[in-house]
């Protein structure tokens, strides 16, 4: 078997990717003496481009003498800094390309407007990556945790999660969560924040993903349901949900010092120093882009609620969300704003009366856990 022929047959196989029947014939019949020099001449010749027919030469499955003559060819490209990725970085580069978002999970929307989410990542090589996270519609990503894990130990968390949380848990889309966190990125992004440091293991895998358009708000909604709407925030899932109380202090001592007036004045007097307080934190509380984010709060609560078969608090929130983002409308005369703002006086009332603490029922995003959820 001649050099030539053995060239021939090696740069046959560089060119279609991989070495056929006959080409490896003609290496098997190769004396060791001709092959060695022209599988190293060959080596030389092509570099790195020769790495991958060389190391397929090299594994098993080869005539002995030409795994031998493959190997050292390949310890001579090595020796000029030449060498194949290590099969270990290979396969976790297999894996990383293959992982997948295939189940996510979501919570309702608390009085903050955050949420809870869960999206599970599936290598390509069978191992599971769990990711949870806080998102808000007003800061972005609260926080971030998770890695790997089984799935016996997933519906264990699953099941003890959906046992123990007040607000709604959904499975969803994994794309629905995406979009959540691209959201929460492009919020970030728009006032200058940084997700916290544990989103950034995370960052790949959720790279790519525009962020979605703001969920629709609908244009009207029936005057009696408007005037219905108040019935919301009697539900346990909107338990958390009124105005920041911080922001209602001042206001809250006004409502206090109305009640608790010594002068003899008359219930009715009473009453409308009372409603007049309430209007002016309402449309103090309540411009445009407040009531459009309170509007797309209510649009997600009226999603879950119609995926948990309850038409009626679903058709409410629809109601209350188009009241809200029409321009027309006096918010001061909005049933469920009005509603928000008078359990925020309470609330911040209790709190000037030092029976309850800002820290407490401050409806400002801080960094919570799913774990600290569970508890809420």
């Amino acid at each position: 078997m001649t050099p030539d022929a053995i060239r021939e047959a090696l740069d046959a196989s560089l060119a279609a990717g991989a070495a056929d029947a006959g080409a490896l014939d003609v290496l098997a019949r190769a004396p060791a003496d001709v092959l060695e020099p022209a599988l190293v001449a060959f080596a030389g010749d092509h570099g790195a481009a020769a790495l991958p027919l060389l190391s397929a030469l090299a594994s098993g499955g080869r005539a002995r003498g030409v795994r031998r003559a493959a190997k050292r060819a390949l310890y001579r490209l090595a020796q000029r800094g030449v060498t194949p990725p290590p099969a270990a970085a290979a396969t976790r580069m297999i894996a990383r390309r293959a992982e997948r978002a295939s189940r996510a999970w979501i919570s309702g929307v608390d009085g903050s407007g955050s949420r809870a989410a869960w999206i599970l990542f599936e290598d390509g090589l069978g191992g599971l990556l769990l990711c949870s996270l806080i998102v808000s519609d007003t800061t972005g990503i609260v926080d971030v945790a998770g890695g790997g894990i089984t799935r016996k130990r997933l519906e264990t968390e699953l099941a003890a999660l959906r046992a123990s949380q007040k607000l709604p848990w959904l499975q969803t889309a994994p794309a629905r969560v995406l979009a959540l966190v691209a959201e929460a990125l492009a919020l970030h992004a728009a006032s200058g924040t940084a997700p916290p440091v544990a989103f950034a293991r995370w960052q790949r895998l959720f790279e790519g993903t525009p962020a979605p358009p703001a969920a629709p708000v609908p244009l009207d909604a029936a005057p009696e349901l408007v005037e219905r709407t108040a019935e919301l925030l009697e539900l346990p899932e909107l338990a958390g949900w009124f105005l920041e109380p911080e922001a209602l202090q001042a206001d809250a001592v006004d409502l206090l010092q109305t009640r608790e007036s010594r002068l003899v004045v008359s219930d009715q007097i009473k009453t409308e120093r009372e409603e007049a307080i309430v209007g002016r934190v309402v449309e103090r509380e309540f411009p445009r882009e407040a009531r459009l984010r309170w509007a797309r709060r209510l649009v997600e609560m009226a999603s879950i609620f119609r995926e948990t078969d309850r038409p009626v608090p679903a058709g409410l929130a629809m109601a209350a969300a188009a009241a809200l983002a029409d321009d027309t409308r006096d918010p001061r005369r909005h049933p469920f704003a009005v509603a928000l703002a008078r359990r925020g006086l309470e609330i911040a009332g209790e709190v000037t009366l030092g029976r309850l603490t800002l820290a407490d029922v401050s409806r400002k995003p801080a960094p919570v856990t799913v774990a600290d959820r569970r508890r809420a």
